[in-house]
């Protein structure tokens, strides 16, 4: 198989997997048994149960490949573990019967890997408040290759599949690889995708920009100003997770800004809260770089150090935005 269509299909098929489990979670009430990591964010059963099942396919198909993931299993291994993993490898064993609590482990430390000349990045569920609460949230994987991204596959199970129609049905999987375009189709569904591009054109009234939910993720004040700049007057669309990513490629909004809090103003991003999100919009016909203009640094490390916030766009308005935040 040419163009990456191996790590396509098995990109595909990894996301979907943990997105059944992740659904199943949340629609069954399962009690997600959240724990609190160092930096105090939560993680879930379903945050490791996604690791698990994505890394144990990844391992099968590219023995060789790094994974570069969020979580570890340091949570579930130590004294006071045991419940949270005997929940865990019961709602993998679900969907993988050969999951034992120590097979689970193994598959989530695999995650642990270091970024090089060709690794993939994962992050099991993007949002986890928005996975508690029952709103959005995103299981991301991306395949980088000598620093850029080459393969991305982004599935959000509460996004509806029509903009704009929340009553409609849920469950939507983008998938792009580098130079093919970007693509939508329903989880349910992955085979039956079809393109899906930016919407054209500079800001306006009548457009939209896309932000995170959290006030600490990024500046709302400075965006609202941004926003006000560009004549945009609709009020924001606010999502958790990389599904932010997704609703620019397919047209619901023009820009998504993630600029850096005055809160935490060394913060830097990691690389898996946007490397599958950034191609998904390229490949639609928009651009992803940082507030001074920069392309996102996924070769650097877990974090992108010489990266500051993050400017997605449709491309038409990408250098006004880049202008009117000075910071090139």
């Amino acid at each position: 198989m040419s163009g990456y269509a191996r790590e396509r299909q098995v990109a595909i098929e990894g996301v979907a997997l943990a997105a059944r489990l992740t659904a199943a979670v949340r629609a069954e009430r399962i009690d997600p048994g959240t724990l609190a990591k160092a930096d105090r964010s939560p993680v879930t059963i379903a945050d490791f149960g996604s690791q698990a099942a994505i890394c144990r396919r990844l391992r099968e198909a590219f023995p060789a490949d790094p994974i570069v993931a969020e979580e570890d299993a340091g949570p579930l291994r130590a004294p006071g573990g045991a419940a949270a993993l005997a929940a865990v490898a019961g709602q993998v064993q679900r969907l993988l019967p050969e999951a034992t609590p120590a097979a689970v482990c193994d598959w989530i430390d695999a995650g642990a890997g270091d970024v090089g000349a060709r690794f993939w990045t994962l992050d099991p569920i993007d949002g986890t408040k928005g996975f508690l609460r029952d709103d959005q949230y995103a299981i991301a994987l991306a395949l980088v290759v000598e620093g850029r991204v080459e393969v991305a596959a982004l599935a959000c199970p509460a996004l509806p599949l029509a903009a704009g129609l929340p009553d409609s049905p849920h469950g939507t999987l983008f998938v792009a690889v580098r130079g093919q375009g970007a693509e939508m189709a329903p989880l349910h569904a992955p085979g039956s995708g079809a393109p899906i591009r930016v919407v054209r054109g500079p800001a306006g009234p009548a457009v939209r920009f896309a932000e995170s939910v959290e006030p600490a993720h990024g500046d709302q004040a400075r965006h609202a100003a941004l926003a006000r700049a560009l004549g945009i007057e609709t009020p924001p669309l606010r999502m958790d997770s990389q599904a932010k990513y997704g609703a620019l490629a397919r047209g619901d909004a023009v820009l998504y800004l993630r600029l850096p809090s005055p809160d935490a103003p060394g913060y830097r991003e990691k690389i898996w809260d946007h490397a599958a999100g950034a191609l998904i919009v390229e490949e639609a016909g928009g651009r992803v770089t940082d507030a001074a203009g920069r392309p996102l640094d996924f070769a650097g490390g877990r974090a992108m150090e010489r990266n500051r916030g993050v400017v997605a766009s449709n491309g038409d308005l990408h250098e006004r935005v880049l202008e009117a935040l000075g910071e090139r």
